[in-house]
């Protein structure tokens, strides 16, 4: 068994600062990833961080850019807070080191995205999250925190008082990949979760390949509520063949979408007059794939994305590498000729319930990034905010989970307060399957909870929970039964099909009866490979059983809301119900079966009421 203060799941850049701040509050920390923290997906992140730091910008601004964008969804402290630390954060990084793409006078370059008022979008070339993800790792290396990497944390040692608020989380169980241990992190202190997406409920994403939405499933499953999965963001500009992300930094450095006519369909058939390109992603993106529906999309599939008028040496400064992924992934020379981009998913807004600290309604468990809702994107994130989400809420989990007092959180979580009970029209049974005997033992762990729910010291809760993980991996290595891959490739069709940017209730339905097929199919699942070392096969089984209950969240969400609110579309209801929907879905587990509930926006800030206004751009 392994023992420290903190322990931070996952090594982004949520992660990354999280364990900073834990460290420097004096607690001894340590991070457990199932990546080495430099393959992290933050890596990926292309675009900037928004951070209102130059002369007529201000904080204020930017948290009614984020509420609009939010689309009144988003809880107004969450939205303050972080655009009240970003400033702060983000010159915290330019001290560490981070190489911010600079004007010739030194300054630091901003630079427009869509939904902001005001360029202020702070970047690294086209490469912002690897220079921030390298610059928060070299801390770590620095303060000596202890990175566990290739660990796969399989579930979280939680006790099973019958109130969720009443839980207490004591550490983590982890699958050593490069020995097929299974084994202990106990956490005198608290667990910080920042596993990052879940990307791969879909099978056209931008997400990275092991963005399974492992630490939200285990949160759930633990007892912590779900909170507004439904809303996805769909990214406008992926490359076809693969998903691969193209910077929004090409739009905000002035890029323009043609359809196959040749014309500029965001100005000329009026999807965004004011803003064009530059709108929100949401709005982008069903412009997008309503031109390729009326058959204007080129090869009845995507648009076209042109920055040739830019300039040679402009694309070089700021954008190189997005001429490399063009030619790698489609063949095509952005210098010479327009790049195919077409939505693809790329992001979460929904996730697991936190306040303004990270805090759970678990005692002891924090979340933070993507794989937390605190909630400060609400039904639509504008692009830039991901990446000062990351380093503002990790800093306050990491702080608030080593001891430090951070004040009262406004923001409230579990079933406290207002709230209300809701109901979706599912065709299926939702939920856990009834345990077939040769699954007894895979199930038998999967509430995250001590079994006898007696066991109220930490250390007597963590060894069970390990316990159950060898035994249930031992029955996936020695049992037959069907390979991982057939489930997973059936929820990412349906999602994809079903799931995306415009839904429809059928096809919503058609997708809980797919997912519940994939949910009995995955009682017969079994892992061929007999190896200890580097199981690629086994942990990827262990990643589906957490698609399951991902894409069921989302899937069940979305059936529910019965109105077209930022991200989320709804063939049925295509307008935006203040009287009703200002709330936020909450999804329990209840012995094994999703409980749906809803609770309040926050709407009330700082100085001032955020009043719901039509979003336009």
């Amino acid at each position: 068994m392994h023992e420290h203060d903190v322990i931070v799941v996952g090594a982004g850049g949520a992660g990354l600062r999280a364990a900073i701040a834990a460290n420097e509050a004096g607690a001894d920390t340590a991070i457990v990833s199932k990546l080495h923290p430099v393959r992290s997906h933050t890596g990926a992140a292309e675009g900037g961080i928004n951070a209102a730091i130059r002369e007529g910008d201000s904080w204020e601004d930017h948290a009614y850019d984020t509420m609009k964008g939010s689309d009144y969804l988003g809880d107004a402290p969450a939205i303050e807070t972080l655009c009240q630390d970003s400033p702060e954060e983000t010159i915290q990084l330019e001290n560490w080191g981070m190489a911010f793409s600079r004007e010739e006078d030194g300054t630091v370059s901003q630079r427009p995205f869509g939904g902001l008022s005001f360029p202020r979008t702070t970047y690294a070339g086209a490469e912002t999250g690897h220079q921030m993800l390298h610059t928060m790792y070299e801390q770590v290396v620095k303060r000596g925190i202890e990175v566990y990497d290739e660990w796969h944390v399989t579930d979280l040692a939680v006790t099973d008082e019958d109130d969720p608020k009443d839980r207490s989380c004591h550490g983590v169980a982890a699958y050593d990949v490069q020995t097929g241990k299974v084994e202990g992190f106990r956490a005198r202190d608290s667990v910080i979760l920042a596993t990052g997406g879940l990307g791969q409920a879909f099978d056209h994403t931008t997400n990275a390949i092991a963005n399974t939405g492992d630490g939200v499933a285990m949160a759930y499953r633990a007892g912590a509520p779900m909170e507004d999965m439904e809303f996805i963001q769909f990214h406008p500009t992926t490359l076809p063949s693969t998903g691969v992300l193209i910077s929004e930094g090409v739009r905000g450095e002035g890029g323009i979408l043609y359809n196959e006519e040749g014309e500029r369909f965001m100005f000329e058939h009026g999807y965004a007059n004011n803003d064009g390109e530059l709108a929100s992603r949401d709005v982008v993106s069903r412009a997008e794939l309503t031109e390729v529906n009326e058959g204007r999309g080129i090869d009845d599939e995507y648009v076209h994305l042109d920055m040739r008028h830019l300039g040679e040496d402009r694309i070089l400064d700021r954008l190189e590498n997005i001429l490399h992924l063009a030619e790698d992934f489609e063949g095509v020379d952005g210098l010479e000729e327009p790049m195919p981009v077409k939505p693809g998913q790329h992001y979460a807004m929904g996730g697991i319930e936190t306040n303004e600290n990270g805090q759970t309604c678990i005692d002891g468990l924090y979340a933070a990034g993507e794989c937390a809702c605190v909630s400060v994107h609400g039904s639509n994130r504008l692009g830039g905010n991901a990446l000062p989400e990351l380093i503002v809420f990790g800093k306050r989990a990491g702080r608030h989970a080593a001891g430090e007092d951070l004040g009262e959180p406004q923001i409230t979580t579990g079933k406290e307060g207002e709230y209300e009970m809701g109901e979706v029209d599912s065709p299926v049974p939702l939920g856990e399957p009834e345990a077939s005997e040769s699954t007894e033992a895979a199930t038998e762990s999967e509430g995250s909870t001590a079994a006898d729910g007696g066991a109220a010291d930490g250390d007597a809760v963590l060894e069970e929970t390990v316990e159950e993980q060898r035994e249930m991996i031992e029955d996936l290595l020695e049992s037959d039964g069907i390979n991982h891959a057939e489930v997973r490739s059936t929820v990412q069709e349906t999602m994809t099909d079903n799931v995306n940017v415009f839904r429809e209730e059928d096809g919503l339905k058609q997708a809980l009866r797919d997912i519940r097929a994939a949910r009995d199919r995955y009682e017969d699942v079994a892992v061929s490979d007999p190896s200890r070392t580097f199981n690629t096969d086994l942990t990827k089984t262990l990643e589906t059983r957490n698609l399951l209950d991902i894409a069921e969240a989302i899937t069940v969400g979305a059936l529910a809301r019965n109105e077209f609110r930022g991200a989320h579309w709804r063939k049925e209801f295509q307008e935006r119900r203040d009287e009703d929907w200002i709330k936020h879905t909450m999804l329990s587990w209840n012995d094994g079966e999703p409980e749906l509930w809803f609770k309040p926006v926050l709407l009330e800030g700082e100085s001032k009421t955020y009043e719901p206004k039509v979003r336009s751009y």
